[in-house]
């Protein structure tokens, strides 16, 4: 039988590249016959860079950037030679990832995206043409501002000092944005995200992902009017265009996947970016299609598969794209907080987690590694049968 193990990231715990070693050391002590292809993925966000370059033939490239609280860290972006021209692939989550704060420096209220706009800029040095940006995993809520700064959209110290400090930004402080915009004009700058979220709202940027980010109910509220504030500003500076076919406005905040990366998604948009769904990206750049072909079993998983995982994750694109080709899919998360049924409906055979109970969550996490694979080495009893 032909498994292809094809998950996410366990955010905090294991890579994508470690989770899919896990499942397959732990499928292979089962079931020693079958054939297994590991395919770690990302719609995203941690891990975007690494399974891009594992697969595209480009130039990785050193960068020194900044993390969410301004202190350098090393970062890298995929520089491919493509028929249009250079095409940069970067990830966000390596200048603005939660995963670089300590749990006690976890405070959207003044973490900054300044240095995904390194980034940027650095690819934009390099000659890129096309630039995919890979968002998701963030611990900023700054509607993307420090990015702006970096592209001298304003005052970094106005700009980027995070999401609360945005409720005193004035018109003054934005008035780079047309220049910076121009400077993008003949880049085609792509978001690569499944988030849908607007900027602001009860599904907004601060409601939703502000707590996961560790902001307070207090914090969040007040997030959401420094964020709106921002908006109105931005709005002042650069009025809304009007959609041609219905005449409504066109307000950037508003716009599915605004919300992304605590507003990243939302400045992206102001500089002219589009997005496209991230794990349809990655899936098309390692060319999991022909992989499947062969395939009779695909086993994907991430670290808490919930709500958020059923708007198009990886586990849900993985399980989608098998249902095309008619093949079973099943996930082996850390945690599961979705239903048989949602999981069914999603195009799971099957959802089975390593921690089923709550005191099982502080063992999965003692020992990522040991547990995904013990838990694969059962599913696989399930699965796969045994040659006569």
């Amino acid at each position: 039988m032909h498994v292809v193990i094809a998950p996410d990231c366990y955010t905090g715990s294991l890579t994508a590249g470690q989770a899919a070693d896990a499942i397959a050391e732990g499928w292979a002590r089962t079931a020693p016959h079958d054939v297994l292809s590991r395919i770690p993925l990302s719609d995203g966000g941690p891990g975007f860079v690494d399974v891009l370059s594992a697969n595209l033939r480009g130039e990785v490239r050193a960068v020194v950037t900044t993390d969410p609280l301004g202190r350098e860290v090393p970062a890298t972006f995929l520089l491919v030679d493509d028929e249009g021209g250079p095409t940069a692939y970067l990830e966000s989550a390596q200048a603005a990832g939660l995963h670089l704060l300590a749990p006690e420096e976890r405070d959207p209220t003044r973490t900054t995206t300044l240095g995904v706009g390194t980034l940027l800029l650095a690819a934009l040095d390099a000659g890129a043409r096309r630039v995919v940006i890979g968002l998701g995993g963030s611990g900023t809520n700054d509607a993307g501002a420090g990015l702006l700064a970096a592209l001298g959209v304003g005052p970094v110290d106005r700009l980027g000092l995070g999401g609360l400090a945005l409720a005193e930004v004035a018109e003054r402080d934005v008035e780079g944005l047309d220049a910076a915009r121009g400077r993008l004009r003949g880049t085609d700058l792509v978001v690569a995200s499944d988030v849908d979220s607007p900027l602001l709202g009860l599904k907004g940027a601060s409601a939703v992902f502000g707590p996961q980010k560790g902001a307070s109910e207090e914090d969040a509220q007040r997030l959401e009017n420094a964020l709106g504030h921002f908006a109105s500003i931005i709005a002042r500076v650069r009025p809304p265009a009007k959609d041609l076919l219905t005449g409504t406005l066109i307000r950037p905040e508003r716009q599915p996947g605004a919300g992304a990366a605590g507003g990243l998604g939302y400045a992206l948009h102001l500089l002219g970016a589009r997005q496209v769904s991230g794990v349809g990206a990655v899936l098309d750049a390692v060319g999991f299609g022909h992989v499947l072909a062969t395939a009779d079993l695909v086993v994907t998983g991430e670290g808490r598969f919930d709500w958020q995982s059923l708007q198009g994750k990886v586990v849900v694109g993985v399980a989608e794209a098998a249902a095309r080709l008619g093949i079973p899919a099943i996930a082996i998360p850390g945690q599961s907080l979705v239903g048989r049924r949602e999981a069914m409906a999603a195009g799971l055979s099957g959802v089975y987690a390593v921690a089923e109970r709550p005191q099982q969550v502080a063992d999965a996490l003692a020992d990522p590694v040991g547990t995904l694979a013990a838990r694969a080495a059962r599913v696989a009893r399930t699965w796969s049968p045994r040659p006569a």
